[in-house]
């Protein structure tokens, strides 16, 4: 099996930078955020009927996979060169359900390996982890998205095991610099798997380019011969 291997410093330096140049629209985007998750926690201050609150707990997981979804979009038009603005955040509704039903086919994938000894749940996590963006990037289905996502991750597990344990170290330092590093950390980490995408998306492409002409000549030299 070819080993797919992307440099980790690299990425970690890319978010970093982006984020440096563009720190305070990263600020704003993660104020949103904090306002909109914790929303139906200030309504539960001030409001008592839970019919209500139950509705603003739902109205916030909808807007939570919009969000999610506009963050994917913001990063990658960053790492595409492009500037993007705070619409964005929003941009993505239209591809909700496809986000919905990719997560809860990604959740239950997860669990079932989690339940075959962690250690399969893990591989499995890494292996379909970029179906979301495939969903906001190529506007793919659920499905495909999940198969795109196992093909251009195949070779790379234990890179990616490495690098999402390096992202998760980098946002626990920013929880313990007071909460705050992770006006830093959590742009920075967003950024490099975005880079991390996009480096194996253009390494699966390359191979599928390199493998259908090798393919392409064989069949021509085939041709000759009969």
């Amino acid at each position: 099996m070819t080993t797919k291997k992307f440099s980790k410093r690299e990425a970690i330096r890319f978010g970093w930078k982006t984020m440096k140049e563009n720190f305070w629209f990263f600020v704003g985007i993660l104020v949103i955020m904090g306002l909109v998750n914790f929303l139906p926690e200030i309504a539960k201050t001030f409001l008592k009927e839970k019919t209500f609150i139950t509705l603003l707990n739902l109205i916030v997981f909808v807007f939570g996979i919009i969000i999610e979804m506009g963050l994917i979009k913001i990063c990658l038009k960053f790492y595409d060169q492009e500037k993007p603005d705070f619409s964005e955040l929003f941009s993505q509704s239209p591809l909700f359900f496809k986000m919905l039903f990719g997560s809860i086919l990604y959740g239950l994938i997860v669990i079932l390996g989690l339940i075959l000894f962690i250690i399969p749940g893990i591989i499995l996590g890494i292996k379909f982890y970029f179906y979301k963006y495939f969903i906001v990037d190529k506007g793919l289905g659920p499905i495909e998205a999940l198969k795109r996502s196992s093909k251009i991750t195949k070779g790379a597990t234990w890179n990616l095991f490495l690098f999402f344990s390096l992202t998760s170290a980098i946002n626990l330092i920013g929880i313990f610099a007071l909460l705050i590093g992770l006006f830093a950390t959590i742009p920075t980490t967003m950024m490099a798997t975005a880079f991390v995408y996009r480096k194996l998306l253009e390494k699966s492409t390359n191979s599928e380019y390199v493998t259908n002409l090798r393919n392409h000549r064989i069949t021509n030299t085939l041709r000759i011969y009969e």
